[in-house]
């Protein structure tokens, strides 16, 4: 289904390239004395990679309705992740490069959507937040409130975060999912 570039909007999945993308952000802008133009930021489906594209206003975009399932985040084996329908009980196995960068966040028991096209499932939506363990970070300062200093920390799927330095190793803490930052303690 053909629709202008201005009706885009963010979470919408569209062909672009023959592939398939999501569209993370949607910017309409109208500089001085050029015609107005459409920034969004699409992220590959297949590859996980994002980038910014520019399209003219009626530009006509694809795009693609697809179906979406609850699932349940169960184990991963290697590249493979295994999730399971929350309502029939089935398993689903999905490879690590259809999730992307998605795995960094996957931890047991996490409720995901499942985007499924043609039969064949496409890539996940997370949650906006979750909640991971940090297993790797320097010991935390007695003193430290808040500022802007930050230190690394490891988390248990191998995410890399940059933390406060009071949060200190066995403690969880509040990730954002589209940007991959610390938000606060659990």
């Amino acid at each position: 289904m053909a629709i202008p570039a201005t009706q885009m909007r963010p979470g919408m999945i569209i062909k672009f390239n023959n592939e398939l993308h999501t569209v993370f952000a949607v910017e309409h802008r109208t500089p001085g004395n050029l015609r107005a133009f459409i920034q969004a930021k699409l992220r590959n489906l297949r590859t996980g990679a994002m980038f910014e594209h520019r399209f003219r206003s009626p530009d006509p975009i694809d795009r693609v309705i697809v179906d979406e399932q609850s699932m349940e985040f169960l184990y991963s084996d290697g590249d493979d992740y295994y999730f399971m329908d929350t309502t029939s009980y089935e398993q689903l196995n999905l490879k690590r490069d259809t999730l992307g960068d998605a795995v960094e966040y996957l931890t047991p028991n996490l409720q995901i959507t499942v985007s499924i096209f043609d039969g064949v499932p496409v890539g996940i939506d997370l949650p906006g937040t979750v909640e991971l363990t940090v297993i790797q970070t320097e010991p935390g300062l007695k003193s430290a409130t808040a500022s802007s200093v930050t230190k690394p920390a490891t988390t248990e799927t191998g995410l890399v975060v940059q933390v406060p330095p009071f949060i200190n190793e066995g403690e969880k803490i509040r990730v954002d999912t589209a940007e991959g930052v610390y938000l606060s303690r659990a």
